[in-house]
């Protein structure tokens, strides 16, 4: 059996010495989880290395989040440009109507509450502004 102090295990649970005893298997267990966190922590600060995606940089972060290609940022562009002219290219109330729906991510109900009108009526003009839009995409394409 070996003896070990729990105030240098838990320094915040325990505030005074707690010395017990354990089996030399627990305590070998111990004395390498040590021996593995401080080698963890020497290799993190000699290599300046980040390991939390909470920071917005690091292995983890770059592997999650690719940059896009100058084609990809190009085609995005090209999308954008033409979603907002057949946006552009709707009735006044149809535009601003979508706008609410996809854009600003209200319900077909709080759109219908804020304008007064029934969902209904709400639901159809964005089914109408859609299908005129996708008219509209597919002339200029």
């Amino acid at each position: 059996m070996t003896k070990i102090n729990l105030r240098e295990q838990y320094p915040d649970f325990y505030k005074n010495d707690y010395i017990i005893e354990v089996p030399d298997e627990v305590a070998a267990i111990m004395q390498e989880y040590d021996r593995l966190e401080a080698a963890y922590r020497r290799r993190t600060y000699y290599h300046k290395a980040h390991y939390s995606l909470d920071r917005g940089d690091g292995i983890e972060y770059e592997a999650l989040f690719v940059a896009m290609t100058p084609c990809e940022v190009y085609e995005r562009k090209v999308t954008m440009e033409q979603l907002h002219a057949a946006i552009a290219s709707l009735p006044d109330k149809q535009a601003k109507r979508i706008n609410a729906r996809y854009f600003m991510g209200l319900t077909i109900s709080e759109i219908a509450k804020s304008e007064g009108v029934s969902a209904a009526s709400v639901s159809e003009s964005i089914q109408r502004g859609l299908r005129n839009m996708e008219i509209f995409l597919k002339n200029r394409l």
